[in-house]
């Protein structure tokens, strides 16, 4: 005998934006990931599907309250296209690790001009003859 399922309902967040602009991507794979659609003029174009996005970043607030399996089950009823808990997670794993990804390498890009403006200020102040040598040989040919 099985158990009847339980109704429930996820709270609405209201600090939710309302003014989110996605953009097409290029597709890379067999896959469509969730949110997106295939353009219908170019089929190596994905187009932002805006309900499914805007409802997979309040899926997003819903996971710190909620399972997987029952926030990927209101996804899948509210906008009408299938994900599983697996999926939800991966989808979410993957946005995580490259928005980590994106600041890690701008961080490293402001350590880099850092560090080539220190080098340019060192040689700048250096007192060698590298710089006087090269100007030399440039006139002298």
């Amino acid at each position: 005998m099985t158990k009847p399922l339980k109704q429930w309902k996820l709270p609405q967040p209201t600090d939710i934006k309302e003014d989110n602009e996605w953009i097409p991507i290029p597709r890379i794979s067999r896959t469509i990931p969730y949110g997106y659609d295939v353009d219908p003029d170019d089929p190596d174009v994905l187009l932002p599907n805006e309900h499914q996005l805007d409802m997979l970043m309040k899926a997003q607030k819903y996971l710190k309250q909620y399972s997987y399996r029952e926030v990927a089950n209101w996804l899948t009823r509210n906008t009408g296209r299938s994900i599983s808990h697996v999926g939800l997670r991966k989808r979410l794993d993957n946005e995580r690790r490259r928005k980590n990804k994106s600041g890690s390498l701008r961080r490293w890009a402001d350590y880099a001009k850092k560090a080539i403006a220190k080098a340019e200020e060192i040689d700048n102040k250096r007192l060698g003859a590298k710089a006087e040598a090269s100007k030399e040989d440039t006139s002298a040919a």
